[in-house]
């Protein structure tokens, strides 16, 4: 299945969240929280302006994202979690050094 995010929607896979603790503890999944770290997959086409023209995303498939813990909402394609997330719900981009 495939999915395309309207207007200024993003879809977004989480990335795997850390299950060892810098000391060396292994996080049961009990206490494990949801990331708030992804990449995302996919692009709406951007924003309606006022004036009928369209504002394109600052985002692209690939990116590395934050977003706040209850931001967006959760689908399930093919069986795995994603989010569709506003532009506006993004926190910003994770930049490789």
């Amino acid at each position: 299945m495939k999915v395309t995010p309207l207007s200024d929607r993003v879809l977004v896979k989480r990335v795997d969240s850390d299950t060892k603790t810098k000391g060396g503890l292994y996080i049961p999944d009990s206490a494990k929280e949801k990331p708030a770290e992804g990449i995302v997959l996919a692009v709406g086409a951007g924003k309606t302006l006022d004036d009928g023209t369209r504002a394109s995303l600052q985002l692209q498939e690939g990116d590395r994202v934050l977003f706040g813990k209850y931001s967006g909402t959760e689908i399930k394609v093919d069986g795995i979690e994603h989010l569709i997330l506003r532009e506006d719900d993004i926190l910003g981009i994770v930049l490789e050094d």
